[in-house]
């Protein structure tokens, strides 16, 4: 019996909502702003990666790629202060996505 959450998606929402926290506890620490686009982007690709994480959401397909490819966009941006888990959330959206459009066994 297949669970009806894909693990793979439900990790990468979870590392990005974890990053928005991190990301705002660290803008607080430095008593600066946010970067609104930034932030907003990221609370996209981490709801797009929950909601494609439900296996029978009907346009799992694109919410996942387009969680991979905005989270993954924003941790090459972000790479050198908190991009590396923002990436490895965008790479397992888009392996999931991968892996759900190449079925096992079909080669």
């Amino acid at each position: 019996m297949r669970s009806r959450l894909d693990p793979f998606a439900v990790t990468g929402s979870v590392l990005a909502l974890g990053m928005a926290v991190v990301y705002l506890w660290l803008m607080q620490l430095e008593s600066d702003r946010p970067v609104a686009w930034f932030l907003a982007a990221l609370l996209l690709g981490a709801g797009a990666a929950g909601y494609g994480a439900v296996r029978a959401s009907p346009h799992r397909d694109a919410a996942l790629i387009l969680a991979g490819v905005v989270l993954t966009t924003l941790g090459v941006l972000a790479i050198f202060s908190i991009g590396l888990p923002i990436l490895a959330a965008g790479a397992l959206c888009l392996s999931s996505a991968v892996l759900r459009m190449a079925p096992l066994g079909s080669g």
